[in-house]
């Protein structure tokens, strides 16, 4: 078979399991059975050898201890007192519950590095808080879905470990690389959010004094060290990221069963429970995805692709558009971390050919998929953040079309100048590229 009635076959199965509600990640290792079969080259038993070797990876031990480690940090309580850090920081601002919102998210991405746990967390206590204080249902879900994704890019990010153990990419790179874009981001959120209050006046808080500030950065001290421990300790050398993630796990539990005294006997089993269950789904979505991969490596279908459009002489900008929207589309129908296995290995020949930076690719990857995160069909975010606002998608969707815009300009801001992402690392840690 050639490379194309492969691709034609792979993705024309997975498509219409899609379609019929098949789990994204059931879909993917059953797209791959008929290609094991028609090709007598290949077994069905090739899909188990190919997902194992996927799970055989020390890296990806990484995905469950930072499950875990956001898990703590959620049921330690760390979310108040990072609330309590924004409301004095900067709840004095027009429409302050919004800007809080957001620089809790910014806060919280730098310790947890998952968005749905973002979204959970922080959503449980800001919408209810909002919608108390007369701001609108739909814009309490939107903006607590659109900041939940700076999880994801903001370091530590799973994601981007995902992506640096598939790709062979520096992971302390990427996490350095994400620090500029994912503060951008905060900062085109809150101007958003000041526009909204503008218009819809929406309350404000009293500034708050310096002591008061200097006493809840005290209070919110010992998880403020959290993000610093992790990446430093990455990019300094001290430990790897898997190494990193347990480092994280045991802060995190030291924190809410000593230091805070959130966490007792009686719920440690349930965040391990809760823990498990999401690693399970996410480190099973690796395994299939990764046997979907092996087969478009195997046919080849990366390099035809590659041939196909080199012929149109496609240049860095004009590819990291292509990349974008083609994560952004497939980001909107599944996972992120199956999307970054298929569709990252597809078009990383492609990024290296025109000679765009690795990091630069995956930056650019990463943030396209933190749409995925809040954009139907997909949009896990806004659904966890609509259930808890008790209001429809589609209700919410007005908002956070409007939230979106500054994070579309932040893209094609790093589309077009790479080095606003690359500067970072080239200034503390050149050897990472």
């Amino acid at each position: 078979m050639s490379a194309g009635e492969v691709a034609l076959i792979l993705f024309g199965v997975f498509v219409s399991l899609i379609l019929i509600r098949v789990p994204v990640s059931f879909a993917l290792g059953l797209a791959t059975i008929p290609i094991f079969i028609l090709d007598p080259r290949l077994t069905p038993f090739v899909l188990l050898q190919e997902m194992w070797k996927s799970y055989n990876a020390f890296i990806l031990l990484a995905v469950p201890f930072f499950l875990l480690a956001a898990n703590l940090m959620n049921a330690s309580g760390i979310t108040d007192r990072l609330v309590n850090l924004a409301r004095a920081s900067v709840g004095h601002l027009p429409g302050g519950l919004g800007h809080i919102n957001v620089m809790v998210s910014m806060l919280f991405a730098g310790i947890s590095g998952s968005s749905t746990a973002d979204a959970a967390g922080i959503g449980s206590l800001m919408i209810p808080a909002m919608k108390k204080q007369g701001y609108d249902s739909s814009f309490s879900v939107a903006i607590t879905a659109c900041s939940s994704v700076m999880g994801v890019i903001i370091p530590p990010s799973i994601l981007m470990i995902v992506w640096g153990g598939l790709m062979s990419v520096s992971i302390g790179g990427l996490f350095m690389a994400g620090v500029v874009p994912g503060f951008l981001m905060a900062v085109f959120m809150m101007i958003t959010v000041l526009i909204y209050a503008k218009l819809r006046n929406y309350p404000i808080y009293r500034r708050a004094s310096l002591k008061e500030f200097i006493q809840s950065v005290g209070k919110a001290a010992f998880a403020l060290v959290t993000p610093a421990i992790i990446v430093g300790g990455i990019v300094f050398g001290f430990f790897t990221p898997t190494e990193a993630s347990v480092v994280a796990v045991v802060y995190s539990a030291i924190l809410g069963c000593f230091i805070y005294r959130k966490i007792s006997l009686k719920k440690f089993p349930n965040v391990l429970y809760e823990s498990a269950r999401l690693a399970a789904i996410s480190l099973f979505c690796i395994g299939t995805a990764s046997a979907f991969g092996y087969l478009l490596a195997y046919y080849r279908i990366p390099d035809a692709l590659v041939t196909f459009l080199s012929d149109y002489g496609t240049g860095i900008i004009a590819t990291g558009f292509l990349i974008a929207i083609s994560f952004l589309v497939i980001g909107m129908f599944i996972d992120a971390i199956p999307a970054i296995i298929i569709l990252g290995t597809i078009l990383f020949p492609l990024a290296t050919k025109v000679g765009m930076h690795p990091i630069h690719f995956a930056i650019i990857g990463v943030i396209s998929l933190a749409f995925g995160l809040i954009t139907p069909p997909y949009g896990l975010c806004l659904l966890i953040s609509c259930a808890l606002g008790e209001i429809k998608a589609i209700d919410a969707l007005k908002d956070v079309g409007i939230i979106l815009i500054p994070m579309l300009v932040l893209l094609i801001l790093v589309i077009l100048f790479p080095e606003m992402i690359l500067f970072l690392p080239r200034w503390l840690a050149p050897e990472f590229l």
